[in-house]
């Protein structure tokens, strides 16, 4: 159990039956009256995200988020299919519980894939990612100096923003919390 003065960012409780985590948090004391604390929970199945205050003594259960590092083998329709490395184990998850986390993952990469209690709601990719471009309209000397970007296509289907200099078939590195361009690898 944890108590509502001891709530810091990223912790991840158990209320109202769902699973939370704190992005935010303020304790607030007023001049007059008790005081509490105000926080931003992000529901970690849904994503949505609630405002809620608490009494500083109120305790919520300290919810257990397991990450486990998986390779991610292939889709197959709507099922995605990920192996343990430890003991090869296969788990296939469905096309709601992955959501847009494998935009950026090719074949055979490493994610955490994240549980509560047994049951995956998550899939985390890799923070960066090194692709090629596939498709993209040829860039044209002397256009840099703008900083402008042109749109391109990776290997695994995703769209990015890219400098006019980077052609295709150059591999690049994304960040896959932004989508966006890092440099030429």
């Amino acid at each position: 159990m944890i108590s509502a003065g001891d709530f810091r960012n990223g912790v991840t409780i158990e209320f109202e039956g769902n699973i939370y985590q704190i992005i935010e948090f303020q304790h607030v004391k007023p001049g007059k009256g008790a005081a509490f604390v105000r926080t931003k929970l992000k529901n970690i199945k849904s994503g949505g995200v609630v405002e809620k205050t608490f009494r500083p003594t109120e305790k919520c259960p300290q919810a257990r988020i397991d990450r486990k590092d998986m390779q991610y083998l292939y889709n197959d329709g709507d099922l995605f299919y990920f192996m343990d490395t430890e003991n090869y184990d296969q788990v296939a998850l469905t096309s709601d519980q992955i959501g847009d986390a494998l935009k950026f993952v090719k074949e055979n990469e490493m994610c955490k894939v994240c549980s509560h209690n047994g049951n995956v709601f998550s899939v985390e990719p890799p923070l960066f990612v090194e692709l090629v471009i596939t498709e993209t309209e040829p860039g044209f000397k002397g256009d840099t100096a703008t900083g402008a970007t042109k749109p391109a296509t990776v290997e695994t289907g995703a769209m990015v923003s890219v400098p006019l200099f980077v052609d295709q078939g150059e591999t690049i590195k994304i960040d896959t919390r932004t989508g966006e361009y890092l440099s030429r690898v």
